[in-house]
């Protein structure tokens, strides 16, 4: 399947990519940020889906709407705008389109459409798409993991976490209840309880933890795929693989503190860790839909091993993750013997203090060489 998708804002293009590649898996996806080279596209290669902006710096997405239907009046081609007016609805419904989304849209909602507008074509010739060249397809286009709110819009607020406020996160997330309820659960935690007076609204939760760990409990329960996996077996893989990621960043955020280090971006770090390895999970459980045959331990275990690393390498890609924030997340798996990178090696011994070899040589060289010796109450409260 071939998709055209026309759209200048950046951001909103790789979430459409990433929608897209999620409701087709495997499909050719062309992304243009200017009108004439959509239309150039189009009479060079009819797609098989169309997705139009209508506002654009260079004219407007009816444009190529128009220069579509020359050609077919069958191919389906959905308007996604910002102007929900009457007229501009019928502008567009004029020209013989198949559905007219508004901005900003919800993902899921996105996906049932796309899914229902044009049901992905079985090619009856081909036969069925082996799990290997399921995997290398995702690690080819753009992936989409299936937690309650998308991952990329958490990064992109992270990327300007000094210029955000608790009033302006809250309102952002006023219509994730989920979010809204992460925030309160963690304020009112324990550790984060400061008076007897439990925190009532997320403004007043987001300010009692700081936009920073705001954020980052964002980015966990985006990553939070497990009840989005209707195979039992990869549903429990998934929790059991973000559990692990959360205990690297607690570890790491810890280390970070002991090292006099900002520990915001190393707990976001580890929380992005097991990306990979939920990717896995979500083309194995994709695999699963079309088979109706669920993966045995062995077959989930390979695709992590074999796919993990290339599909944690795409969506750091994808993600515009910063080269630093990269390097950090390779240091949970490999660190050179020669580095000396302080920051790499707070987050190797992170990883090895999350798992059964706190007590390693490797572990104990690390915690050496950052200066810091695991006292007694650590070590029991590990053991």
């Amino acid at each position: 399947m071939y998709v055209l998708i026309l759209e200048d804002d950046e951001l909103v293009g790789d979430l459409l990519e990433t929608v897209v590649a999620s409701a087709y898996p495997g499909a050719r996806i062309r992304l243009c940020t200017q009108l004439q080279s959509a239309c150039d596209s189009w009479r060079e290669e009819p797609a098989d889906l169309v997705i139009a902006d209508r506002n654009l710096p260079d004219g407007s997405g009816l444009e190529l709407i128009r220069v579509v239907r020359q050609t077919s009046a069958e191919i389906p081609v959905l308007v996604i705008s910002g102007r929900t007016d009457r007229d501009s609805i019928l502008a567009a419904a004029h020209l013989g389109i198949s559905g007219y989304i508004s901005k900003p849209f919800q993902v899921d909602a996105l996906h049932q459409r796309l899914t229902a507008l044009a049901p992905l074509p079985v090619d009856h010739d081909k036969g069925s798409v082996t799990l290997a060249e399921k995997m290398e397809a995702a690690c080819n286009s753009a992936i989409q993991l299936p937690g309650q709110i998308d991952t990329a819009e958490i990064l992109a607020l992270m990327e300007k976490r000094d210029e955000l406020g608790a009033r302006f996160l809250a309102e952002q997330w006023s219509k994730e209840p989920a979010l809204s309820a992460k925030m309160l659960d963690v304020a009112n935690s324990a550790s984060f309880r400061r008076s007897g007076t439990p925190v009532k609204t997320p403004a007043e939760a987001i300010s009692s933890i700081g936009v920073a760990m705001a954020l980052n409990q964002a980015l966990a329960l985006s990553l939070d795929i497990a009840g989005k996996l209707a195979c039992p077996r990869l549903g429990e893989r998934a929790r059991i693989e973000q559990e692990q990621a959360l205990r690297v960043a607690e570890e790491a955020r810890a280390l970070a503190k002991k090292v006099g280090e900002n520990p915001a971006l190393y707990y976001t770090a580890g929380l992005l860790s097991k990306a990979g390895e939920l990717a896995a999970l979500k083309v194995l459980q994709n695999q699963c839909d079309e088979s109706g045959e669920p993966p045995d331990v062995e077959q989930i275990d390979s695709a992590i091993t074999g796919w993990a690393e290339k599909l944690g390498n795409r969506i750091k890609v994808q993600w515009h993750l910063p080269l630093d924030l990269r390097e950090l997340i390779g240091a949970v798996y490999f660190l050179s013997r020669g580095n000396v990178s302080r920051s790499k090696l707070v987050m190797r011994a992170a990883a090895l203090l999350a798992t059964e070899e706190a007590e390693s040589p490797e572990c104990r060289t690390l915690l050496r060489r950052l200066g810091i010796e695991e006292d007694e109450d650590d070590a029991r409260q590990r053991s």
